[in-house]
């Protein structure tokens, strides 16, 4: 189990890999973001994309699945208060493979609840060709390691 105590600043986190389809894609845009270039092969290559491309939410939803399985599940997460940036550097593509990483940015204790540590950190996602396609500052609340008794 991960505490507040056990994050340091410059730590960086592998958080895992995945491969992303353009049945995954469209799936998530018709229901989330159903722009053309998200569900529609053939209007998609008409459009500045040139071809079938993930919708910016389904990258940081992807993410946001990498996070939980590689960090906040054996942790003692508490949810976060919000991003303060987050963006879609390169389009992601059918077949694209993404890989995640966490870069601990800050760690401070919060001055309201002293069962709690608050990190700020880097999110980035790269594809298959080691260019990042998002980042994202977070903000998140762990809780602190108990006190022996």
């Amino acid at each position: 189990m991960r505490y507040y105590e056990d994050f340091q600043v410059g730590e960086s986190v592998d958080l895992g890999q995945l491969e992303v389809s353009a049945e995954e894609i469209i799936a998530f845009a018709r229901q989330f973001d159903p722009q053309p270039f998200h569900i529609d092969a053939q209007r998609a290559r008409d459009s500045i994309f040139g071809g079938l491309v993930a919708s910016g939410w389904h990258t940081a939803a992807l993410y946001m699945r990498l996070l939980v399985d590689g960090l906040l599940n054996d942790s003692t997460s508490l949810g976060s208060p919000g991003i303060d940036a987050l963006r879609w550097l390169l389009p992601v593509r059918p077949g694209d493979r993404l890989r995640a990483r966490f870069t601990v940015l800050e760690c401070r204790l919060s001055q309201s609840r002293p069962g709690m540590g608050i990190v700020r950190g880097l999110g980035e996602v790269r594809n298959q060709d080691d260019k990042t396609v998002m980042s994202v500052e977070s903000i998140g609340f762990f809780g602190r390691r108990p006190e022996p008794d």
